[in-house]
Formats: structure tokens, sequence, C-alpha cells
């Protein structure tokens, strides 16, 4: 397994674009949040191969790098983000892909997608999960199915605290899932459940 991760050189809480985010402007505690990376940092590096691409001044978020696209093999789909405050993250990653090899694929039109923040493949199947509704696109899913050539299945986030799909799904083995339901419609919490086993 290979895990893209960024240091947090640059890390802050100096905007607010989300709700957990809201009073937390100038209060980082760096040593602390070095710390906790560095521990993560080992216990990851015992199980996966790490690839890391360097933190850059004035892009706070990149050590988020979940959002940074979306990977099968050496293809990757740079994300688009929605809040201004992220795009400048956009060209050091695209560098940074291109300089690793990956062949870039491309969206055909303008709107957000913000990577694997909001697009999780499911195990072992020809399918993606896709959230949207607050920060990617709906439009994007089309792009999605295109790209990789697997059944996309969109459920639209309704709740700002979980504004990505990672923050409350996980696909598990063996078409197995991990979620919170009310961070989703009714008609997407029908649509995780139809394709859930019921054991």
């Amino acid at each position: 397994m290979r895990i893209l991760i960024c240091p947090p050189d640059h890390f802050d809480v100096d905007y607010v674009i989300n709700p957990w985010m809201e009073g937390q402007v100038g209060r980082v505690d760096f040593a602390r949040a070095r710390s906790q990376w560095d521990a993560l940092f080992e216990d990851v590096a015992r199980e996966a191969d790490l690839e890391v691409v360097d933190s850059q001044s004035g892009s706070p978020d990149m050590c988020f790098t979940a959002n940074a696209g979306l990977f099968e093999g050496r293809r990757a789909l740079p994300a688009r983000f929605r809040m201004p405050e992220r795009r400048a993250e956009e060209l050091h990653f695209a560098d940074w892909l291109s300089s690793a090899g990956f062949a870039i694929e491309a969206l055909a039109g303008p709107s957000a997608f913000e990577g694997e923040g909001d697009a999780l493949f499911q195990p072992g199947e020809p399918l993606i999960w896709a959230g949207y509704g607050v920060r990617t696109a709906l439009e994007t899913h089309r792009d999605l199915a295109r790209i990789f050539g697997v059944e996309v299945v969109s459920l639209r986030l309704v709740d700002q605290h979980f504004y990505h799909l990672d923050t409350w799904f996980s696909p598990l083995p063996d078409g197995r899932l991990l979620y919170y339901p009310a961070a989703v419609d009714e008609r997407s919490r029908l649509e995780i459940e139809s394709r859930s086993p019921s054991e």
C-alpha cells in the first residue's frame, strides 16, 4: 500500500472554511501538532510505503493529502478546490504528481472536486462512493465514471460538519461500510442501506 503524506511544516488555522475551524484561528499548538504527526508517520510507515510531498508556505491545509486527488495505480485525477483558501495547493500537488510519474487525468468542466475527501473506491469492487453538495459538485461524478470506468454512487451531504465524504463514511472489505447516516439525505441513506450487507 502507498500513502501520500505531507509534513505539517506550514500547518495552521488561519481561516475558517468548516465549522470545526470556528474559534480556532491562531490557536494551533505547533509542537504538539508536529509530535502527533511524527508519531502517526512512524506507525503508518511500518504498514505502508509513504510518498512525501513537501509542504508549502501559504497552504496550511496541504497536510490533508486525501484531498489532493483520486488515485488508482499510477493514474491521478487532481483536485479542484471549491474554497479559494485551498486553491494554491492545486499547483503544488499537480507538480508533485507529474514529477512522481503519475498519468494525470482531467475533469471535463470547471466544477469543484476534492479528491479522496469526496470519492472512495469500494475495496474489491468496480465502484466509487462519491459525495457532493458541500465541497464537490455532482457534475464531477460523470468524470469519475468516465475516467475510472466504474459505477459511481452519488451521495448528497447535508451537514456542514461533514463537509467531505471521508469525514463520515468508510468503505470496508467484503462490501461492508462504516458510516454516519445523518450526514446525508434520505435518498442517499437508502442507497447506502440497499448496497450494504444486512449481517
